[in-house]
């Protein structure tokens, strides 16, 4: 515990935890604090004027990030014939129809992502209790219900990240690893900042984006002016 603490320490007194930061310093500091064994996650909170309780100020969607997410992420898909075959063709991990079905309810879960083309969703739609929990239920909002899943396959193994507001009016999300460059980090954290607005609800009254931090799985927060974020 004490050289946790003095590691956390010495992360700490880098930062100003009064300032805010542009982007690029931002992600200079949080990467130079990610000093733990494995390659820890580098992680963005924001903090938006929102309730998300009324449905006009809901804010969901996806981000391609542009560099990635460092992540492996396992792919499902719900599709049968000439379908299948395309999303095991774009590297699908698990593809199925009833089957799939009935290992989900089962409680096997080996994945990250779920796609399923539309003629799919009546099946899929009764997972929603075991789905809608894990954030993993398809949605055309975030093109996870398409039927153009080899594409779909592709985004989600590129670096897609989905984002949905939170009760408390916050979105988190991993936009690298603390082994990406600081150039790709800032990339990514520019992009999903620019995805979030492209998000702005129409009930969305006042300042939208009002607080932003960037962190690592381990390492002290830094907050980023967002004014300077969204001009560059």
């Amino acid at each position: 515990m004490a050289k946790q603490g003095k590691r956390t320490a010495a992360a700490r007194s880098k930062i100003d935890r009064e300032a805010f930061y542009n982007v690029k310093d931002a992600v200079g500091l949080v990467k130079g604090n990610a000093t733990a064994k494995f390659d820890e996650t580098i992680e963005i909170a924001i903090n938006l004027g929102v309730d998300p309780r009324h449905a006009d100020q809901m804010v969901r969607g996806v981000c391609n990030l542009p560099n990635g997410t460092g992540r492996t992420i396992r792919v499902a898909v719900f599709a049968k014939d000439a379908k299948a075959e395309e999303a095991l063709a774009a590297g699908a991990d698990i593809v199925g129809a009833e089957d799939l079905a009935a290992k989900i309810q089962a409680g096997e879960m080996d994945f990250d992502r779920v796609i399923a083309t539309p003629d799919m969703m009546p099946l899929v739609g009764r997972l929603g209790k075991v789905l809608g929990p894990k954030g993993m239920m398809p949605n055309p909002k975030v093109g996870t219900v398409t039927p153009n899943v080899g594409q779909a396959v592709k985004d989600a193994k590129g670096g897609a990240v989905e984002f949905r507001v939170e009760k408390a009016g916050v979105i988190h999300a991993g936009v690298g690893k603390a082994s990406f460059s600081e150039a790709d980090l800032a990339e990514n954290v520019r992009a999903f900042l620019g995805a979030i607005m492209k998000a702005k609800p129409t009930g969305a009254k006042g300042t939208f984006m009002q607080r932003v931090s960037l962190c690592s799985t381990m390492g002290p927060s830094v907050k980023i002016d967002t004014s300077e974020a969204m001009a560059s």
